[in-house]
């Protein structure tokens, strides 16, 4: 007995136009999931807390060795320390009373390990008497440590000020524990987005849905990562890193599903029908290009950097989260308003034909445009994106230090107090552990004060056991600047080889100076294994879809190229101080985030064009019609989700911390080469100039992959 013919008014598709299907029938039931999950993550998430931390451990480093090293022989440098910086013009000895009274205070408070006076160690006080500074030695790490405990010790010390002394708290610890960030950049992203969206569209409604559908992604997102932070090592920056990238992915994925859903409304498609085949097709997209993201993200594990790999986890569980929110909760909400958005796009478009310019007319015409003279489009393209690359050479990575935070943080004021009244090396002291009797320690000592960059080396210092002996080397020059950074590699590679000869004792140069440079030169290190793998597998991923080899190697080299392009931007702005930014390097684990999120994204769009001039090609077999019709079926929406998410990850740049000004930045300006210069101009092309062998796969190779459809047909 032959099977039951589908109801005509539910003609068969795809497993997406099921979907899609089932939740436009059950909108409520998929709304009312949606709220449930969003609910209960939401007061599961508050009852639990969120257990942020913040490992940036490097096994088989000189720095983490050195480290463990403090940990096993019971040194109290095994913790990281505060430091009490004041300041007095008649001299430091004026408030001594006030500030001992201060000190005493200190060392009662919970996870203070130790308080060093400088009425105890002249070394600790300037040569002019007016600025000093005691040291509180913590009983952990500085990422381990409670922020109220270490807020306690800063308003403890500040409580000091008056009559002419200033205090201020400096270390990590504190920079850790200071509010330096607000939901500025958040509001303005929502915000941003909503207006873009509204001009996109002409109607609140049809602007809200896409920004709808993203926030009830976002919000159960970080309800799940406040969880995650309990089994996995998630650091204290993910929030509002997730906030923005989820809603930036977010509204991409909505609005891409949705452009497709009024492309079938105005070609006649009932409200119900256009759902499924906007999912069937335009899903597809959103499917294959979410899943390159979390395996572009995933790739991040692999690289085995501490807190990095939490953060990564983090954001594949966004992006997992954005993908289903606009594979079923889109759907619903679609359904949920179907008669005013159909009423107004119907409208909208006859509105736009009476007036002879309809849907794509403009891109139609760029692509036509381009197409006349492809080589010379093509050459000034690339030769624009090499000129912006170009900075990248010359990139360095580290980690931005107190330094560089707002001039109004206690952090901030006692880094300047200290470089004022001890020379600029001494924030980013580095730390030389020697593992021998104390013989060995001072024989070492006196051949760390001769070694050119060293300002100063302290009295070699024994460890309870008397196993180890540490001194403290002073640089000439700030901690971010090169000159520190060849002084370590100069007290690794020279200097220490030739005292282990010397004395037979076994050195290694730890603290946080050489644990920074350690952890940017891993990244550095493992870096092109990562961007292989990515890119290899997304590759492959898209011959399978598209069967052909040039169109996979085209889009891995111009991925890349809008890659390196906002590297470049990142390196003269925050590296050179473009535009009055104070000079700094680009922080160490930002590139592999960078490039994980942007290959995502840009794969996004190239498949999104691409797939559709492939849909073109498979119908009429006329290459410069496909690329024509391609660009202006995509143009519109490929620029309005590069607006969003420029607008949204430009406002991380509103952001207090550099960190996240830097991240915003580099993701921007990707985004802008990738929207509009590369899908715009270069794609366009290119395609051209390949033209029909774009779609070449070689036979033997051509029978022995497997077929996978990406998109349907709209009238399927």
């Amino acid at each position: 007995m032959a099977p039951p013919t589908p109801p005509p008014d539910r003609p068969r598709g795809g497993r997406f136009g099921s979907l899609a299907d089932w939740a436009q029938r059950h909108r409520g039931a998929a709304l009312l999931i949606w709220a449930v999950v969003l609910v209960a993550v939401t007061l599961g998430s508050q009852a639990a807390g969120s257990a942020y931390k913040n490992d940036f451990a490097l096994p088989g480093t000189d720095s983490q060795a050195a480290t463990d090293l403090f940990t096993h022989h019971g040194s109290a440098r095994a913790g990281d320390s505060v430091d009490i910086v004041l300041k007095d013009r008649q001299g430091i000895d004026v408030p001594r009373a006030a500030v001992e009274r201060m000190l005493a205070e200190v060392g009662r408070l919970p996870g203070v390990a130790e308080v060093r006076s400088p009425y105890t160690d002249a070394s600790a006080v300037s040569e002019d008497g007016t600025i000093g500074y005691a040291t509180v030695t913590l009983d952990a790490k500085a990422e381990a440590m409670p922020k109220e405990d270490v807020t306690a010790i800063i308003d403890t010390a500040k409580s000091a000020e008056g009559d002419g002394l200033q205090v201020e708290a400096g270390g990590e610890a504190v920079r850790g524990a200071e509010e330096k960030g607000s939901p500025t950049a958040e509001l303005a992203g929502v915000v941003a987005a909503l207006v873009i969206l509204g001009l996109l569209f002409g109607s609140l409604v049809a602007a809200a849905v896409p920004l709808l559908t993203a926030l009830f992604a976002v919000g159960s997102a970080l309800g799940l990562i406040v969880l995650a932070s309990h089994v996995f090592t998630v650091a204290d920056f993910t929030p509002p890193i997730t906030m923005l990238v989820g809603l930036g992915f977010g509204v991409d994925y909505a609005l891409l599903i949705f452009y497709r859903y009024r492309h079938e409304l105005t070609h006649g498609a009932d409200p119900a029908a256009a759902g499924r085949k906007a999912l069937d097709a335009a899903g597809r997209t959103v499917f294959f290009a979410g899943c390159t993201v979390i395996i572009a993200l995933l790739g991040l594990v692999a690289l085995g950097l501490g807190s990095l790999q939490g953060v990564a986890l983090a954001l594949a569980l966004t992006v997992l989260t954005t993908m289903a929110a606009s594979l079923i909760l889109l759907p619903a909400l679609l359904a949920l308003f179907a008669g005013r958005i159909q009423r107004h796009v119907l409208k909208h478009a006859a509105r736009a034909e009476a007036k002879g310019n309809p849907e794509g007319r403009r891109w139609r015409a760029l692509a036509t445009a381009v197409q006349r003279r492809p080589l010379p489009s093509l050459l000034v393209a690339v030769l624009a994106l090499l000129a912006l690359s170009a900075p990248v050479l010359g990139m360095r990575l580290g980690f931005a230090d107190a330094g560089n935070d707002p001039k109004t943080t206690t952090s901030r004021q006692a880094y300047d107090l200290l470089a004022e009244g001890f020379g600029p090396g001494f924030n980013g002291p580095l730390v030389v552990v020697t593992q021998g009797d104390e013989t060995a320690g001072k024989a070492v000592r006196s051949e760390l004060a001769r070694t050119e960059g060293v300002a100063a080396a302290s009295p070699a210092m024994p460890s309870e056991d008397g196993a180890l002996s540490t001194v403290i080397v002073y640089p000439k020059t700030a901690p971010q600047d090169e000159g520190t950074t060849d002084l370590l590699h100069r007290l690794r590679d020279d200097v220490a080889p030739k005292a282990e000869h010397d004395t037979g004792a076994e050195i290694l140069v730890g603290g946080a100076t050489a644990a920074s440079q350690d952890f940017a030169d891993t990244v550095s290190q493992r870096l092109p294994l990562f961007v292989s793998v990515v890119v290899g597998l997304s590759s492959l991923l898209l011959m399978l879809v598209f069967r052909s080899i040039l169109i996979p190697i085209k889009a891995a080299l111009l991925n890349l190229l809008s890659i390196t392009a906002a590297l470049g931007a990142m390196v003269l702005v925050f590296q050179h101080g473009l535009f009055g930014v104070q000079p700094g390097p680009v922080e160490a684990f930002l590139p592999v985030l960078i490039f994980a999120i942007v290959f995502g994204l840009s794969m996004d769009y190239e498949v999104f064009l691409v797939s559709r001039m492939h849909e073109e090609w498979e119908r009429t077999k006329d290459h410069s019609l496909a690329v024509r019709e391609g660009l202006a079926s995509t143009g519109k929406v490929i620029t309005a989700a590069g607006a969003i998410m420029i607008v949204v990850f430009g406002a991380f740049m509103l952001s207090a911390d550099r960190m996240l000004q830097q991240f915003g930045l580099g993701l921007a300006v990707a985004i802008l080469m990738d929207a509009l210069v590369i899908r715009c101009l270069i794609v366009p092309a290119l395609m051209q100039l390949m033209g029909k062998w774009a779609w070449w796969l070689p036979a033997p190779l051509a029978r022995r992959l497997p077929r996978v459809a990406l998109e349907r047909p709209a009238d399927s």
